[in-house]
C-alpha cells in the first residue's frame, strides 16, 4: 500500500506521562476511506493514540502522519522540530474528534454549537455554516432540536449534535473515543447508526469502542491493544472470530462473561 492511500500512519509512536509508558512503539495503517476500531481492556493506550494523532498529546518518539502530513512537527535534516500552536491548530481543523463526554457548549443552542467553529476558525458566512448546520442536523435526525439547549436533550442526542459538530468542519478523519460509553444502553443505537452512515459515506474513521457488534458489523479492520502495544490486528473475523493470541481471547472472553 503506499502512501498515498493511507489516511493515517503511526512509526513507532511512544507517549510517556512521567515515568508511565503508555504507548510503547504504536505501528498502526488507516487506509484512507475506511474504519478502523481499537479495542482493548481500560488502560491499554488506545485513547491516548486518538489524541496523539490529532496532538492533544504531544508523542515522546517515533512519527504520526495524517494524509501524508507530519503531525505535531516538521522534520529538518532527519531533526524533528515541534511547530507553532497555531500550525497545530490548523491541522488539527482536517481532524474531527468526539469524546465520551458531549463536552457541548451549555449556553448556546443546538445550532450555535454546530456553527461556533465554522464561523471564529475557519470564517465561514454565518448563514452559510447555519445552513450547513441544519444539513448535518438532518442527517443526525435532530433537525427539529436546532433551537433547543444541550440540557434539554438526551445523553444521545447531544452526542450526535456533537457529531455534527464535529463534521461541520468538514474533516477528512473522524476519531470517536468511546462515544456511546457515558449513553445508557437504549441510546446506544442512536448514535451508531449515525456513526454507520458515516461510514457508508467513505468517511475515514477511527474508533475506540466496547461496541463488539459495532465493530464486527462496520469496521475494515479491529485493532487489539493492551499495555501500550498492539497486540493483534486484522479484519473484523479475524480478530473477533478467530483471535491468534490468548491475550485477544482472554479479553474478548470477559466481554462475554
Amino acid at each position: 500500500m503506499t502512501t498515498n492511500d493511507l489516511m493515517v500512519e503511526a512509526q513507532k509512536v511512544r507517549k510517556s506521562f512521567g515515568r508511565l509508558e503508555v504507548l510503547k512503539g504504536i505501528d498502526l495503517e488507516v487506509p484512507r476511506g475506511t474504519v478502523t476500531c481499537l479495542i482493548g481492556p481500560s488502560g491499554s493506550g488506545k485513547s491516548t493514540l486518538l489524541r496523539c494523532i490529532n496532538h492533544l498529546e504531544k508523542v515522546n518518539a517515533g512519527r504520526l502522519y495524517v494524509d501524508g502530513e507530519l503531525i505535531g512537527y516538521r522534520e529538518k535534516n532527519g531533526t524533528l522540530y515541534e511547530i507553532s500552536e497555531a500550525e497545530a491548530a490548523r491541522q488539527r481543523r482536517d481532524i474531527g474528534m468526539v469524546f465520551q463526554s458531549f463536552n457541548l457548549f451549555p449556553h448556546r443552542t443546538v445550532l450555535g454549537n454546530i456553527t461556533e467553529a465554522p464561523v471564529h476558525v475557519k470564517g465561514v458566512p454565518l448563514k452559510e455554516a447555519q445552513d450547513r448546520a441544519m444539513q448535518l442536523l438532518e442527517t443526525v435526525g435532530l433537525a427539529h432540536k436546532a433551537d433547543a439547549y444541550p440540557v434539554q436533550l438526551s445523553g444521545g442526542q447531544q452526542q450526535r449534535v456533537a457529531i455534527a459538530r464535529a463534521l461541520a468542519m468538514d474533516p477528512k478523519l473522524m476519531l470517536f473515543d468511546e462515544p456511546t460509553s457515558a449513553l445508557d444502553p437504549e441510546l446506544v443505537g442512536e448514535v451508531l447508526g449515525v456513526m454507520r452512515g458515516l461510514a457508508d459515506n467513505g468517511m475515514t474513521m477511527i474508533v475506540v469502542t466496547h461496541e463488539m457488534g459495532f465493530a464486527r458489523e462496520v469496521a475494515d479492520q479491529v485493532v487489539f491493544m493492551a499495555d501500550g502495544v498492539v497486540v493483534e490486528q486484522g479484519t473484523p473475523d479475524e480478530v473477533l472470530g478467530n483471535p491468534q493470541h490468548q491475550r485477544t481471547k482472554d479479553f474478548l472472553s470477559s466481554l462475554l462473561k
